[in-house]
């Protein structure tokens, strides 16, 4: 996890494919350093997490939506957000499953996905390491490839921020 309140490389090298000035979900969103970076590029976002108590200095701003939800209990997809489509949502260091489906039905036509989280092999570099939290090898390519059109994929080892085994994908709708 970051130390800082920067975003990750990987959102900040494909935010600029989010469609100009479309909604962006920032999904289990921490302290929003991820939304906020989205929000600096003219986009209104919404923030979603179990405890939005970082988020209080955007509260009441127009182009945020603070979102409190428990992602992982009852349906799981934040009833607030069923019917709502999103042309970007960002999704880091967070991996529930149940979520994919949903993820993909949120997208608008040209909407961006960018998403990166652990992998298998982290459990040998630190948290997290139980394996429910960590993605089979080539996981993201082989659920989102399937109805998203892949603009980028990578997975490995990488040093940065903290020595880690990660999985990113950036992918498009494009119907």
């Amino acid at each position: 996890m970051h130390q800082n309140n920067q975003p990750v490389e990987w959102v900040k090298r494909f935010a600029g494919i989010v469609p100009e000035y479309g909604p962006v979900l920032d999904l289990a969103c921490g302290g929003g350093r991820h939304g906020r970076f989205l929000m600096e590029l003219g986009h209104p976002v919404t923030f979603v997490d179990r405890n939005v108590t970082g988020l209080g200095d955007i509260a009441g701003l127009d182009e945020a939506v603070i979102v409190e939800a428990d992602l992982e209990t009852g349906s799981s997809w934040p009833q607030q957000l069923v019917q709502t489509k999103f042309a970007g949502i960002v999704v880091v260091n967070y991996l529930h499953r149940p979520h994919f489906p949903m993820i993909v039905e949120s997208l608008t036509a040209g909407g961006v996905l960018i998403y990166q989280t652990f992998a298998q092999g982290n459990e040998k570099y630190g948290q997290p390491s139980n394996p429910d939290f960590l993605l089979r090898e080539n996981e993201l390519m082989e659920y989102f490839g399937k109805d998203l059109d892949v603009v980028e994929f990578e997975q490995g080892f990488f040093q940065e921020p903290k020595p880690a085994v990660i999985q990113k994908i950036c992918a498009c709708k494009n119907y």
